[in-house]
């Protein structure tokens, strides 16, 4: 499997890509450390992200990728820089794997540089060829890349575009390499195309260069360089499994477009713009370019990067970062202290056995002193210290502390054995003393350790009986969040299919939902009572269930991710039945004491703010045109339910239908005299997650008419 793109695959993706050229940047996303992403809208073609993996590849993908709400430092200075730029040219640096992006912006002209070796880097650089920011700093042989500095590319290789037949012969008959190597690191082919380059030419790739037809190898790279240019296509070699049919295909074409996908995801080994020799026996799918290629093999797995950020972040988090548990925090600080007391160990046991091997060698310890301080006395440190390096039992001098370090004889009595610093003041009583009083600091520090590591370990067990008795009742390791997501802010809920339900909580949310979450194909409902929330309908944004779930969660737990795209996105009658019970519910009508309503539903160009002369539309308000169609004697009842949602625990609202089928863990609720920070209060007990987010969810005073594992432990039975 091929780590990084090659310079051969970088000069298809450059071509590809700068076919999106005229497109304006949407918005920079960095969901991972590994991974930036710029959101392009090409001219008179459908939205897609440019995906670069740091020292592995780039392409475009239309997936659906979740994005951290708080983008960090550099996504933050691209969108300051390129948001609404126009990409103006995609180019190869030479035969390099480095591309250098172009952009027409109101500050000028700005370049993106993404070098895909080493570990990889991005470069953004003004017009002036100066860095405004690498994603890392870094230093090289020849260059720099930090923030003010002139940007300069890697030292160029050789391009083998530019090399003719005369100067391949001139570079085989002075290697002394063999042809492939010589291929693969003289003409910078790479070890695959070097290969393939052999291959062509029927040349055996470690034979000696000196024996190759320079210009049999000439017409054999040319194939290859022509067959690149011409290259309209992307192509999965794959490496089948064990089990699989033979043949294959038939199965492969007997799968839906999503299995399709998943089943070469598992299979890929390769993604290539060519197929070259070696690649003849292997199974091959192709696609209508390399970037469709890639993202169908890397797609689904680069899609998911906030997803193991996240993951990575609960498992490896230290202390104080809000993240680890309890126990883990305990074990950590217990292999901490464990690993120190065996160094106190082994430094006592050190220090004993120094100041005992002094002892032992007492004549040799003391004339090494009386001949170090005579000489000392009589001819000064300078003298001193140049005759030691022609004494193997003295190793170095300290003039300022007056000591010196030496070697003690070791069995057989040679220079050999360990090194000791003597004090030259000292007799050899007292510096063997010396290291047996270390020994016992030591041992005091060792009682207190022993002590500590004692406590911890009761802490650790009493956390340990916590964290289950913790499991057991269903409680949720609640993950601190910095930012609430989007939606969060409103009202709001699921519908079948996952779609979106989001309303006003007061005037400034009506005019927020409609202004800024209503469009489309989208739909607007009301509950025909005064005062009643703006809600929309998203028809394409929503929920779906991740096809990689997080570790973390418990099983009971639904796992989903907030999407742009849905994979039906049509609302038909009985989605918008499900929204008509959340917009009532979400009304007056919760604690009006009625149990059931009336609920309109208009498209957005129905919904306007502009009144007639003479009229006034207040803040939340709007004026409604048009035909509506009616849900009469609709039900004042809702389900909640525990779900995640991009790895973190939230409670979701729902009728109690689709609650009760989408949610293990459940409640219906009807309105009724249990004041709702009661309710949430009991929720949190049980469950762990946040009073304020629960709060937001429910819709007034509430009787609770069934429930699972929301206000007591799930039962064990059922577990």
């Amino acid at each position: 499997m091929k780590k990084a793109m090659s310079g051969f695959d970088l000069r298809v993706m450059a071509r590809e890509l700068d076919a999106l050229k005229g497109a304006y940047v949407k918005k920079a996303y960095m969901p991972h450390y590994e991974q930036i992403v710029l959101r392009v809208n090409p001219k008179e073609a459908d939205q897609r992200d440019i995906v670069f993996v740091r020292g592995a590849r780039i392409y475009t993908s239309q997936r659906d990728r979740p994005m951290p709400m708080t983008p960090p430092p550099f996504a933050m200075v691209l969108r300051k820089h390129l948001r609404n730029a126009r990409l103006t040219g995609v180019r190869q640096v030479g035969f390099d794997r480095v591309l250098a992006f172009s952009f027409d912006t109101k500050n000028g002209e700005r370049t993106l540089y993404v070098e895909v070796f080493r570990d990889g880097n991005i470069i953004l650089v003004d017009q002036e060829g100066v860095i405004i920011q690498p994603l890392t700093h870094a230093s090289y042989a020849g260059r720099t890349l930090k923030k003010g500095v002139e940007y300069a590319p890697p030292p160029p290789a050789m391009d083998p575009y530019q090399l003719d037949e005369a100067a391949l012969q001139a570079l085989l008959n002075d290697s002394d390499r063999d042809l492939v190597s010589t291929l693969g690191g003289k003409v910078n082919l790479g070890a695959t195309h070097a290969n393939a380059v052999c291959a062509v030419a029927k040349h055996e790739p470690n034979s000696p260069t000196q024996e190759a037809d320079a210009t049999v190898v000439y017409a054999a790279l040319q194939t290859l360089l022509s067959q690149l240019d011409n290259s309209d296509k992307g192509h999965l070699v794959l490496k089948l499994r064990e089990d699989d049919a033979d043949p294959w295909s038939p199965v492969y074409e007997g799968l839906t477009a999503g299995e399709q996908q998943v089943w070469l995801a598992e299979r890929s080994v390769e993604a290539t713009p060519i197929l070259l020799p070696q690649h003849a026996d292997m199974p091959q799918v192709s696609f209508p370019s390399l970037c469709e290629a890639i993202d169908t093999w890397k797609g689904t797995h680069d899609a998911h990067a906030l997803q193991r950020r996240e993951e990575e972040r609960f498992e490896q988090a230290g202390p104080g970062r809000g993240q680890s548990t309890e126990v883990e925090r305990l074990e950590r600080r217990k292999a901490q202290q464990e690993k120190a007391l065996a160094g106190f160990s082994e430094k006592i046991e050190k220090q004993q056995r120094l100041g005992h091997l002094i002892q032992e060698h007492w004549s040799h310890v003391e004339g090494l002193l009386e001949q170090t301080k005579e000489a000392v006395e009589r001819d000064g440190w300078s003298p001193v210290r140049k005759a030691i390096k022609g004494i193997p039992w003295i190793v170095s001098a300290a003039p300022a502390e007056r000591t010196i370090t030496v070697v003690l004889p070791d069995e057989e009595g040679e220079a050999k054995g360990p090194q000791v610093l003597l004090e030259l003041d000292a007799t050899v009583h007292q510096n063997a003393q010396r290291y047996f009083e270390s020994a016992r600091k030591q041992k005091n520090k060792t009682s207190g350790a022993v002590q500590a590591l004692g406590e911890t370990e009761r802490k650790l067990k009493r956390a340990r009986k916590n964290e289950a008795k913790q499991k057991a009742s269903g409680k949720l390791n609640r993950l601190k969040r910095s930012k609430r997501m989007w939606f969060e802010q409103h009202r709001w809920g699921m519908v079948e299919g996952g779609h979106l339900i989001v309303g006003g909580k007061d005037a400034k949310g009506n005019d927020a939902v409609v202004k800024k979450h209503l469009s489309g194909e989208d739909m607007y409902l009301h509950a025909d009572l005064h005062g009643a929330p703006s809600c929309s309908l998203r028809a394409s944004q929503g929920f779906a269930l991740e096809e990689r779930r997080p570790t973390h969660l418990p099983t009971d737990i639904p796992a989903y991710r907030l999407v742009d795209k849905l994979e039906t996105p049509t609302l038909d009658e009985q989605k918008l039945q499900q929204a008509a019970v959340l917009a009532l519910s979400w009304s007056r009508a919760w604690n009006g004491g009625g149990a059931h309503g009336t609920v309109y539903s208009v498209k957005p160009a129905q919904v306007s703010k502009s009144a007639q002369t003479g009229e006034f539309v207040g803040k939340g308000a709007f004026v409604i045109r048009g035909q509506r169609t009616w849900y009469k004697d609709m039900d004042v009842r809702i389900g909640i339910g525990i779900i995640a949602v991009n790895g973190v625990p939230m409670v979701v609202t729902g009728t109690p239908e689709h609650i009760q089928n989408m949610c293990p863990r459940h409640a219906i609720l009807t309105p009724g005299m249990t004041k709702k920070d009661q309710l949430a209060n009991k929720i949190y007990r049980n469950t762990g997650l946040s009073t304020d987010d629960l709060l937001a969810v429910l819709p007034g005073a509430c009787d609770v008419v069934e429930e699972y594992g929301i206000l007591t432990p799930p039962s064990s039975e059922e577990e």
